[in-house]
């Protein structure tokens, strides 16, 4: 049996997280937090996600009128100096496969568990690498044309098709490459008393 206190709350509208922080097994609402995602001057790619992360936890944490457990978290994926974002459109999900054929392209997720009873926060960042095949683009076309990435940093989705973009992958977190990275949150919650497999 799950042992738990303080109701835990996913400060995300992903389905992806959604679908992630439910395989832990553990009752959670979901709420929509409010935050700017733009970049600060001279802020590094590791430096945004950490800050968004912690930022997304305790906006959620501010919508809600019982004392909780708050998860927030942020993505960017890198190659060279270059942040990649969602690409919103085809056009652009097809540019970004093409910038990304042949590349090592490291995913930083930036995690929060935010306790609003005693304004602790817990933060980190957890790094995925991914080396993609060299692509053409025929594959990438037919890629996107399939699975539709839209909402996908790196215009991918490795639970689903995009696994065949890629060479290896390279990460001590999997779960870190679609959004949340579930090792950690599970380390996480213990340090807050909130043990995922019982006592």
């Amino acid at each position: 049996m799950v042992a738990t206190h303080n109701p835990i709350i996913l400060a995300s509208t992903s389905p992806y997280r959604r679908e992630l922080l439910g395989r832990l097994g553990m009752p959670f609402s979901v709420c929509s937090p409010e935050v700017d995602e733009t970049s600060l001057p001279g802020e590094s790619p590791l430096e945004l996600v950490r800050r968004l992360s912690e930022a997304k936890a305790r906006a959620g944490a501010l919508q809600q009128a019982s004392h909780a457990l708050v998860i927030g978290s942020d993505q960017v994926a890198v190659v060279g100096a270059e942040v990649l974002g969602k690409p919103g459109t085809v056009e652009r999900a097809c540019a970004q496969l093409t910038r990304l054929s042949g590349q090592c392209v490291t995913f930083l997720t930036g995690l929060c568990l935010y306790n609003s009873v005693t304004q602790h926060a817990q933060v980190e960042v957890v790094p995925f690498t991914v080396v993609f095949r060299s692509l053409t683009a025929r594959q990438i076309a037919d890629y996107v044309r399939r699975e539709q990435p839209l909402n996908c940093a790196g215009s991918f989705k490795s639970e689903g098709l995009g696994v065949a973009l890629f060479e290896r992958m390279e990460g001590d977190d999997p779960t870190a490459l679609i959004g949340l990275p579930l090792i950690r949150l599970v380390s996480m919650l213990e340090a807050e008393g909130m043990a995922v497999l019982g006592k």
